[in-house]
């Protein structure tokens, strides 16, 4: 199944992505109308793209103070593309650059998505102790960077 596009109301700012039957659920509830459809259709609605919300959300949540996103296992997964940072297979757990148990913190610069073997095979040791190399740095992502756009516009 695909994720569905969230817009805010009246804007053409990304809130997130649900999953198909979560969509439909807000179509049914009324809090949502379709923006973007497929062709085929899911039960009484057009299969939707996106959707927009019927209610403004203030997004006070996505940001902190600074207007930087919080850190968050699911924002890190969603930053490096669900991609294991050490061999490029699907990523399901993160990882710490520096380890913790070396003084590592959790923050966007010290942790990537790993799969479960590369994880597992570096263990408490840095990438370079344990004769790994990444892929590519950590980076401290934008609101653009974790709620990408799709390229078909809203009507």
């Amino acid at each position: 199944m695909t994720n569905v596009i969230v817009y805010n109301a009246g804007t053409k700012e990304v809130l997130h992505e649900v999953p198909l039957k979560h969509a439909i659920r807000m179509l049914d509830r009324k809090v949502a109308f379709i923006v973007d459809a497929h062709e085929d259709t899911f039960g009484p609605h057009p299969r939707p793209k996106a959707l927009e919300l019927v209610k403004y959300v203030f997004t006070k949540w996505l940001y902190d103070t600074t207007g930087r996103v919080p850190y968050s296992r699911s924002g890190v997964l969603r930053r490096d593309k669900h991609s294991c940072a050490y061999c490029g297979r699907a990523a399901v757990t993160i990882d710490h650059v520096t380890p913790r148990c070396q003084g590592g913190q959790s923050t966007w610069l010290n942790v990537v998505a790993a799969c479960s073997k590369c994880n597992g095979a570096k263990k408490g040791r840095t990438p370079r102790q344990a004769g790994m190399k990444l892929q590519w740095h950590p980076f401290e992502p934008t609101p653009a960077d974790l709620f990408p756009r799709q390229a078909s516009r809203r009507r």
